[in-house]
């Protein structure tokens, strides 16, 4: 099996995934409302590095806003982990800054594992990635669960060489449930620890 090949939708920097069939499909990396930076209420101690992606990937984020700061926090946060991992394997990124800062522990080992495979691939990530039903749960003051759907039929690996898209026939095993464990650090950053995925979750299909 060629590394390509074995890139598949629901691995995407997750240290847990139940995986479907293998594609050339990315999953994962996302941000805030387009390519948006985290909210104001999200801006709490720490200098936040920024994020820049390639102008040929476009992430949507919707629900960001839950009437609950500390809620909106976690989904702000939440949602630049997931944009740190497709910066990291664009190259926009390429010191990894923002994928050691939005991430820790498992969550983060699984990353650098899964920006490795398309870095010795040279495999980049284009296309359209859209997230939708994002749910947060409190664990009192310093820990969450961020529960959400990803549709990725839009979004493909690119050939560095040749820059253009692995285009697969889209399927179920595009839309994608991702659980998310994160935990506030002494910098207000809620850093996610742990992330899980499922291809093809019947909630998602939609």
């Amino acid at each position: 099996m060629t590394a390509a090949a074995a890139l598949t939708l629901s691995a995407c920097g997750s240290d847990d995934s139940s995986k479907g069939k293998d594609n050339d499909k990315i999953a994962g990396a996302a941000t805030g409302a387009g390519n948006a930076s985290p909210s104001a209420s999200a801006q709490q101690t720490a200098a936040r590095p920024e994020i820049k992606l390639p102008s040929d990937l476009i992430m949507t984020f919707e629900s960001g806003k839950t009437g609950d700061a500390v809620k909106d926090a976690v989904l702000a946060d939440n949602a630049e982990r997931m944009r740190s991992v497709n910066a990291a394997i664009a190259g926009t990124d390429p010191e990894a800054q923002a994928l050691n800062f939005y991430n820790t522990g498992r969550a983060l080992e699984a990353a650098a594992i899964w920006v490795d495979k398309f870095k010795k691939a040279d495999l980049g990530i284009t296309g359209a990635i859209r997230y939708y039903d994002r749910t947060v749960t409190l664990d009192g003051s310093k820990a969450a669960s961020v529960v959400f759907c990803a549709d990725e039929s839009k979004g493909y690996a690119k050939d560095l060489k040749t820059n253009k898209p692995k285009v697969t026939t889209p399927s179920d095993e595009d839309y994608i449930l991702y659980n998310t464990r994160l935990e506030k650090n002494s910098d207000g950053v809620w850093q996610t620890t742990r992330i899980v995925s499922t291809a093809g979750a019947k909630q998602c299909l939609k």
